[in-house]
Order: C-alpha cells, then sequence, then structure tokens
C-alpha cells in the first residue's frame, strides 16, 4: 500500500515539475515586468517558421532554483504528507488492530456468555427436567402411598369386618353350645326327671300290676276253685278207690266256660278219669269276664281232690 502511494506521488511530483518547467519557459519569453499578453498561436497548417526566443541565463537560474527550491518544499511536503498518510495508515492499522482485538475479544465474550448462556440453559433444562422427574418420582410415590393408605384402609376396614363377622360367628357358636349345653342340662334333667318319673310310673305300675296280679291271682284262685267244685259236683265218686287220691288237669278254655281240650297230667287215673267225664257233663266251666283275668286262666291247671 506505501509503495502505491510513493509512486502514484512520484507520477504526480514529475508532472509538477513539467508545468513549471512549461511555465517558466512562457515567463521567459515575455517581458517580466508587467503581465505577458498572450500571442496567438498560428495553426500547425499555418506554414509560419517558429522565432527563436533569446532566454536571459540569471533569470533562468533562478526560475530553475526556484522550481528546484519549490521541487524541494514539494518534495519535503510530499514526504511529510506520506509520512503523515503513513503514520495516519499506522495509526489505522493499530486501531483497526486494537478494534479487532476489541471486537475479537467482545466475540470471544459473547461466545463464552453464549457458552455460558447454552451451558446454563442446558443447566436448567437438566435442571428442569431433574426437577420435572423429581416432581413425576413424587407425584407417583404421592400416588402410591395413597393407594397404599387406600389399600390399607380397606384393608383394614374387611379386617374390621371380618373381625366383627367372625366375633359375630364366634358368639353365635358359643350360643348355640351354650344353648346346646343348656339342652342337653335341660335333656339331661328331663331325662332324670322321666326316668324319676318312669321308675316312680314303674313303681307304681309294678305295685299296680302286683296288686293286679294278687287280684287276678286271687280271682284265678277263686275261679280254680269254682271249677274243681263243679267237677266235684259232677264226679262218679267211690271211696275204696278214690279216697285221698288227686288228678292234675290243665284245662283249655273258651270265653264262654267250654272246655276245649282237657289234659291229665299226673295224679290217679280213676280220679283223672272220672273227673274227665265230669267235665264233659259240666258243659260251660265258671271264668272270669275280665279278659286279663281270662287270658291267665285260659289255659289253667286245676286239682281235683274227689269229696266224700
Amino acid at each position: 500500500m506505501a509503495k502505491a502511494s510513493k509512486s502514484a506521488n512520484a507520477k504526480a511530483l514529475w508532472l509538477s515539475i513539467a508545468l513549471h518547467v512549461a511555465l517558466l519557459v512562457g515567463l521567459l519569453s515575455g517581458d517580466f515586468s508587467s503581465m505577458p499578453k498572450p500571442t496567438p498561436t498560428p495553426a500547425p497548417n499555418a506554414g509560419e517558421p517558429i522565432k527563436a526566443v533569446v532566454i536571459d541565463k540569471a533569470k533562468l537560474d533562478q526560475a530553475i532554483n526556484k522550481i528546484k527550491q519549490d521541487k524541494a518544499n514539494q518534495v519535503n511536503a510530499e514526504q511529510k504528507r506520506i509520512k503523515d498518510a503513513e503514520k495516519r495508515a499506522a495509526d489505522a492499522k493499530k486501531r483497526q488492530a486494537k478494534e479487532e482485538a476489541r471486537i475479537k475479544s467482545l466475540e470471544a465474550q459473547r461466545k463464552k456468555k453464549e457458552q455460558e448462556k447454552i451451558k446454563a440453559d442446558n443447566e436448567a433444562k437438566a435442571s428442569k427436567a431433574k426437577a420435572d422427574n423429581a416432581e413425576k418420582v413424587r407425584k407417583q410415590k404421592e400416588q402410591e402411598k395413597q393407594a397404599a393408605e387406600k389399600a390399607a384402609a380397606e384393608a383394614k376396614s374387611r379386617r374390621i369386618k371380618e373381625e366383627a363377622a367372625a366375633k359375630k360367628a364366634e358368639e353365635l357358636r358359643l350360643e348355640k353350645i351354650a344353648e346346646q349345653k343348656r339342652k342337653e342340662i335341660a335333656a339331661k334333667e328331663q331325662a332324670i326327671q322321666d326316668a324319676m318319673l318312669a321308675e316312680q310310673m314303674a313303681d307304681e305300675m309294678a305295685s299296680r300290676n302286683q296288686a293286679r296280679q294278687q287280684q287276678v291271682m286271687t280271682e284265678i284262685q277263686r275261679y280254680s276253685a269254682l271249677i274243681t267244685q263243679s267237677i266235684n259236683q259232677r264226679m262218679i265218686k267211690d271211696r275204696s278207690t278214690m279216697e285221698n287220691k288227686s288228678c292234675k288237669l290243665t284245662l283249655k278254655l273258651a270265653p264262654s266256660g267250654f272246655v276245649i281240650d282237657v289234659k291229665a297230667g299226673q295224679g290217679d287215673k280213676v280220679v283223672c278219669d272220672a273227673a274227665t267225664i265230669a267235665i264233659g257233663k259240666a258243659g260251660n266251666l265258671p271264668v272270669s269276664k275280665d279278659p286279663e283275668v281270662f287270658k291267665e286262666m285260659s289255659n289253667i291247671s286245676v286239682l281235683v281232690m274227689p269229696e266224700f
């Protein structure tokens, strides 16, 4: 960039010198005490000859020196301008480098802040995700806790109901056992009472039966005596053959007193035969109208002893 600037400055310098030389030639060709008058320039095709101009050497040297001084001044000015430009360029470059460094630093800070923001955002997201997950876990645990508490409450309620039902069943069982025991005791007491009553009734019945039996036996004995008397009344007796002799007869009687069958047992045959004939003569023998007495005497044994 500095080389291009120097080349341009050199070209401008030489152009300036050429212009000054041309100007100097013009001045030398005229009167320096007054302003030069313009001289018409003939056209190239005028065909007029060029006139020679006489130049004063002192003025020429003076003009050349002036041109050199101007040139030196111009070179110095140009060099100063170039140095100033270079300094400004260097300052601008420094400022640009500083600005670039500042921008780079700002960019680095921005990127750092951006990274920090991204990191913070990621951490915030992670923290939020963690918090959301923790909240989800908490809610899940809370739901599980509520479900467990509900299940425990339901289990407790079922257990209380089951215990109440079991207690009631046990009370009913105990009541049934107690009732069964009461019934058993009552049954035993009733059985004892019934046994005592039965025993009393049996004793009474036995007593009655004994009395009745005694009565029946008495009746049987009475009818036995009547039957024996009836037989004795109808017997054909012989003292010489029958005295102090007897015959045991077994009679089967009808309710009317009719003799169905006669069986002779131990005894004298003459007495037995005479007694059997007498029974046939009697037809019906005396019998009791009492069924119970008759039942006992329907098959009756009598002992016949002839009476003289």
